[in-house]
């Protein structure tokens, strides 16, 4: 069985956005690390396959489809709130550094990770 990745590097801008960061109305920071290619977005009903990692603003790793070397489908509307809102924003190829307040993300759920999440997600496919 091979080795499994290994974690990937604390952002250094895990704490928060950086000043150059798109803000939504709803309170989504995000900032792209590598462009995509197209002009199709997905929807908040599509099925899309992503490859993520997310941290607490204090850096601690809390989920990793990159360190378990397979990335995950979902549909966009069964996720937080951050992410079905992120993800529209993305095209296939993007990946792209979120900053999700709690109110998009746990809401304090009991064993959730608390706070603002911060999350590297590259969209690699998506299905209507």
């Amino acid at each position: 069985k091979p080795e499994p990745p290994p974690p990937p590097p604390v952002p250094e801008d895990v704490a928060g956005p950086p000043a150059d960061a798109d803000v939504t109305a709803s309170g989504l920071a995000s900032k792209v690390l590598r462009p995509g290619v197209g002009d199709k977005h997905p929807t908040a009903t599509s099925t899309v396959t992503a490859h993520y990692s997310g941290w607490t603003t204090d850096g601690k790793l809390f989920d990793s489809s990159v360190q378990r070397g397979e990335p995950i489908a979902f549909p966009l509307n069964r996720v937080i709130a951050g992410w079905t809102e992120g993800l529209q924003l993305m095209v296939v190829g993007e990946k792209r550094r979120f900053w999700i307040p709690e109110n998009l993300a746990y809401q304090g759920r009991p064993g959730a990770p608390a706070g603002t999440l911060v999350f590297d997600v590259e969209l690699v496919s998506f299905e209507e």
